[in-house]
């Protein structure tokens, strides 16, 4: 039967929702909607009345708003007073009278390679069902569906995947979340518009004969995009790569579109887009290419007249310090990386600061999310200050800092005065910039570098580094050189991956050409470039650096205390990882394996498996859950006066099993 019309403010006055009726695929197109581009329909089956619902997507975005109105007859207004306590009804309890899903239709090819529609039914991730729960939702819903339309299962979080561990196949037919969408052909990564003209490469010598032709109004796509690629007006790739690879979150910083889009060489025939003036979109659930039929009359983007100020830096002979000694209004001597490793340590060692205030924010209709941290945390009704110790102690337990030691601005400036070639390089340069010389930039930059990376270091200088340490790095010793600037992690400005680091360095003549080689970084002619587009004067910037011992992992990765593909999400955590350290993963060498985790309601879900083609164990993704857990956690410290604005961390697990966090800034969105 067709459900009462409903003529609330905020719904349409037609609701084509059916209670009780078999699906089939016309009466599906007619209640669905799209998400991330595949048609879906919302499903509540209701055990008591042995019926089930489909609700019209258009008059019901919310299954527990449908369910409290129309099923139980309650106001919205006692929905959103008790919704945390009816969502634990409805998704928590084993006793459950409600069960509710999603269908969504998608189409592959068969071992013939003929196309096949079917249906995949799964739950929120939220979902707590075990495993009898779940087969009964699935025979339930098999049963009144066209028996042409093959159905199955996806589970929707780790703990379903276990509880369908030990159910045969044949009695629960099952997709995994990697299964269904490690094929997909479009992919969004950085939502976005451009219009701009394609230039598609299909080889990296394809790319690297006209890179240095690109400019602001291209929208560049070939398979991987390199490192090194200039700001334009979009990227496309037609491989797979992760969401936080350095180029996307170049993109991000950029706010320029990125997708991937692995059908665009064919698109590119089809159309005869190569050359061509395009609008490209990339959206949440839609991806799309068009062909202008003419060259539009293009301003200079913003950030061609974007002018970033840095606060003027304290070059004042400031001491080699270990990172544990400094704090985040350090940045100013020794680098945003730096910093914040410093106030890491502060924040691991006080257990002082609150870590709550993600939590603490309104999300309409709830007041705050206290009570889902304390859950997460383990306790019953705490007060705050039970929960604000209790979080303390969970991120020191979980995590720990990097020990090292940080070189000030004021050590690199001492090494480039003491040659005056460097210096009459540097003269040269700024000369090139003041005058926008910009085609006599790379060989400038490439003949300073040469310059830093060979000018013999000041024994005063050697003697500052060399007191860091209580005796001297041996030939067996493995150091990490990071880099550390104060023109790096700005808004605007992410610089993620612009800068150098050298993670295989051994001994101390090794270590002095590493730490030439990060300064030399920051008048890459690349490093430059991007810098004098946002306005940045050379005379603004300064390079710190950070030595670390090298820690061997067995897993390695970046996680992002967002889902950065949809920004509305404020519960999950997006985590990347692949065994060893977490260079592979940012610099694209290896297709991670990644997860999304939920810090609101708990769960987590495996995204893509990547080069590696297995998940990780069940004991090593609950740890993992508590790793994000930790990230959300700094999260509260760490974004100062938005904790809204999420965290990029690099972190290792050491072959002892122990989390190490390597780098954390703010995540350019």
């Amino acid at each position: 039967m067709t459900a009462p019309l409903f003529t609330g403010a905020c719904e349409p006055a037609t609701d084509r929702t059916v209670v009780g009726e078999n699906l089939s695929l016309p009466l599906f197109r007619t209640l669905s909607g799209v998400l991330a581009g595949h048609p879906y329909l919302k499903v509540v089956v209701d055990r008591a009345a042995n019926t089930w619902h489909l609700l019209d997507t258009a008059a019901h975005p919310f299954h527990v708003n449908y369910i409290a109105t129309r099923v139980l007859g309650m106001e919205l207004a006692e929905l959103d007073a008790t919704l945390d306590a009816f969502n634990a009804s409805v998704y928590a309890d084993p006793a459950r009278r409600f069960l509710l899903g999603v269908l969504s239709l998608h189409t592959d090819e068969d071992a013939e390679g003929r196309e096949r529609t079917f249906l995949v039914l799964e739950t929120t991730e939220a979902d707590t069902m075990n495993g009898e729960l779940l087969q009964f939702f699935y025979a339930f819903v098999r049963q009144r569906v066209d028996g042409r339309l093959p159905v199955l299962l996806k589970p929707a979080n780790h703990g379903q995947e276990e509880e369908l561990a030990t159910i045969g196949e044949q009695r629960l037919p099952r997709i995994l979340s990697h299964e269904l969408f490690g094929s997909r052909v479009r992919t969004p990564l950085n939502p976005g518009e451009a219009v701009g003209r394609l230039r598609f490469f299909r080889t990296d010598e394809e790319y690297a004969a006209a890179a240095g032709e690109l400019g602001w109004a291209d929208i560049v796509a070939m398979p991987c995009l390199p490192d090194d690629v200039p700001r334009t007006a979009g990227f496309l790739n037609t491989a797979p790569i992760t969401p936080l690879s350095h180029t996307n979150v170049l993109a991000s910083g950029w706010g320029i579109p990125n997708a991937i889009v692995r059908d665009l060489e064919q698109l590119v025939e089809k159309d005869d887009l190569n050359g061509a003036w395009v609008r490209y979109q990339v959206r949440e659930d839609e991806i799309s290419l068009e062909r202008l039929d003419r060259e539009p009359a293009l301003r200079a983007p913003a950030w061609h007249q974007q002018r970033i100020r840095l606060e003027p830096p304290l070059l004042e002979d400031a001491p080699v310090l270990s990172l544990h000694r400094l704090r985040g209004a350090d940045r100013d001597r020794y680098g945003t990386k730096a910093a914040n490793l410093g106030e890491l340590h502060h924040v691991l060692d006080s257990r002082t600061a609150d870590l709550t205030a993600f939590y603490g924010r309104p999300r309409p209709p709830r007041d705050d999310l206290y009570g889902h941290l304390a859950a997460r945390l383990g306790l019953d009704a705490p007060s705050m200050p039970q929960l604000r110790s209790r979080a303390a102690e969970f991120v020191s337990a979980t995590v720990g800092a990097p020990d090292g030691v940080a070189l000030p601005f004021a050590l690199q400036q001492h090494f480039l005065a003491s040659s005056p070639a460097i210096q009459q390089g540097i003269g040269k340069l700024k000369m090139a910039l003041e005058l926008d010389a910009i085609d006599a930039l790379d060989p400038i930059c490439l003949q300073l570098q040469q310059l830093i990376r060979h000018t013999p270091v000041p024994e005063s200088v050697i003697r500052q580094i060399g007191q860091a340490f209580a005796a001297p790095p041996g030939e067996h010793v493995r150091l990490v050189v990071r880099s550390s600037s104060n023109a790096e992690d700005l808004p605007g400005f992410s610089a993620a991956g612009v800068y150098d680091s050298v993670t295989t360095v051994h001994g101390t003549g090794e270590l002095l050409d590493a730490v030439r080689q990060v300064w030399a970084s920051l008048v890459s002619p690349r490093s430059v470039r991007l810098r004098h587009q946002v306005g940045i004067s050379l005379d603004d910037t300064y390079m710190g650096v950070i030595i670390q011992e090298y820690v061997p992992a067995s897993l390695g990765g970046v996680l992002v205390t967002c889902d950065p593909t949809r920004r509305a999400d404020f519960r999950n955590v997006y985590l990347n990882c692949s065994p060893g350290s977490p260079e592979r993963v940012v610099e694209g060498s290896v297709l991670p394996q990644q997860y999304l985790y939920n810090t609101v309601e708990g769960g987590g879900r495996t995204v893509a498996l990547g080069s590696w083609g297995d998940d990780l164990p069940a004991t090593t993704r609950a740890r993992l859950a508590d790793l994000s857990l930790t990230g959300r956690l700094l999260q509260s410290h760490f974004s100062e006066a938005d904790v809204d604005r999420p965290l990029d961390i690099e972190w290792l697990m050491t072959e002892r099993g122990d989390f190490r966090l390597v780098q954390i800034r703010p995540y350019a969105l």
